[in-house]
């Protein structure tokens, strides 16, 4: 005995079913549930509708205990049995691939209502991203998550038919700082472009210009050398070595925490910055992917020759670290810092109070050029290190003053 998917018992292979509406003539039913070992999915059933000549897929969702009755597949009607037979066996095949926690199952694929495939496909592309820094992959999925999903579920098109005008829907559906807007529409941009390269979409869609973004360069907050090593000489001596490698050497704060013995050469006396912190994960490369040598500054290498000697892999030591060969964290340099600056009345983030106050000082108090200072940093790109290159507010009053030493204005009355 076999049932319809109406649940009414049905004796017969052949059974025809009489109604004022529709005249059916159901030829195949099966609902065998897919066991959890993982069998073969026997659900659904083939109907033959006489009023219309085609054949229709009933399908019954345990999950929101709806029928759903499917007339197309892949946009056509279904005039012949085997077509039907093709629809219902990939529906099954996509829930056998569900029960199993291969992706995810979605009737509405097949009834055409409300169906989009980029949801699914951009969760095929994340797949492939699980190789990136935990800090990006975690951006990607916050990205899809809050954003990316809810939008394409709102506005379900298909992946070829994305273009231009949805693409400006999505931006504008994003609550976020210009900034974050731009983050998650390069992330769908990589997507999109990964679908073109796999030849999923004939073409890549056009997407809003940078200037759509009103993104505006942040201004660099610094401190003059003075009142940044104020700072410094504020923070307690077992952690002071840290700060003033930041300090001198101009690199990431994550770069310090994951700096090892193995990546100071103590006869050269360089630096060889091979890996960083990502999401407080350690990981075997930097921010760029590139390696970067950078030699010892002279006033750092008393402090280096004597923290060779730790014990330790790493090359800083947090004595009241919990974090195997006791590294330091980004979170525990970011609350040394502050409570260094509460201290001597100062209130700027630890990357500006280094990274960007030293790039800052070799520009405007030292003296060094643009390209100098792109050769101590390393900067792939000069953009990069352009924006340390805005001069002073005190010396921009310099000049203006300085302009008042010439002729003065002569008023004369019109005659």
């Amino acid at each position: 005995m076999t049932s319809d998917f109406n649940g009414k018992r049905l004796n017969p292979i052949k059974d025809r079913i009489n109604d004022d509406k529709f005249h059916l003539t159901r030829t195949r039913t099966c609902n065998t549930a897919l066991s959890n070992q993982g069998g073969i999915c026997m659900s659904g059933s083939i109907y033959y509708r006489k009023d219309r000549n085609i054949y229709v897929v009933g399908w019954y969702d345990k999950a929101t205990k709806k029928k759903h009755t499917i007339y197309r597949y892949n946009g056509e009607f279904m005039y012949h049995q085997k077509i039907a037979d093709k629809c219902l066996a990939a529906i099954q095949s996509d829930y056998e691939k569900f029960m199993r926690g291969e992706g995810s199952f979605r009737i509405e694929k097949y009834t055409g209502k409300g169906w989009t495939d980029v949801i699914e496909y951009f969760q095929e592309w994340l797949e492939t991203k699980r190789k990136k820094k935990p800090a990006t992959y975690k951006g990607y999925k916050s990205y899809f998550k809050n954003w990316i999903k809810p939008f394409f579920e709102k506005n379900p098109v298909m992946l070829h038919e994305i273009q231009l005008d949805t693409l400006d829907k999505l931006l504008d559906s994003i609550k976020l700082e210009p900034k974050g807007k731009y983050n998650v529409m390069n992330c769908f941009h990589c997507c999109m472009d990964y679908a073109w390269r796999s030849k999923r979409i004939t073409e890549m869609p056009a997407f809003p210009k940078k200037s759509d973004y009103s993104l505006v360069d942040p201004t660099i907050v610094w401190l003059p050398e003075e009142r940044q090593m104020n700072i410094i000489n504020a923070i307690p001596e077992i952690h002071k070595p840290i700060f003033l490698w930041l300090k001198y050497h101009l690199r990431r704060p994550g770069e310090a925490c994951a700096l090892k013995k193995a990546d100071f050469d103590p006869f050269n006396k360089v630096f060889t910055i091979r890996r960083s912190i990502s999401d407080r994960k350690l990981v075997e490369s930097t921010k760029t992917y590139a390696e970067h040598v950078i030699p010892c500054h002279s006033e750092f290498e008393p402090v280096a020759m004597a923290l060779f000697k730790n014990s330790s892999d790493f090359f800083f030591q947090n004595p009241r670290a919990r974090k195997e060969g006791k590294r330091y964290t980004n979170e525990s340099l970011n609350n040394i810092w502050k409570a260094a600056c509460k201290a001597v009345g100062e209130n700027i983030e630890l990357y500006s109070g280094v990274k960007h106050s030293s790039c800052c000082q070799y520009l405007n108090e030292k003296g060094l050029s643009i390209s100098e200072l792109q050769t101590i940093t390393d900067h792939a790109n000069v953009a990069s290190v352009m924006r340390y290159g805005k001069i002073e507010i005190d010396r921009k009053r310099q000049l203006l003053e300085a302009r008042r030493t010439g002729p003065k204005l002569v008023r004369t009355k019109n005659k």
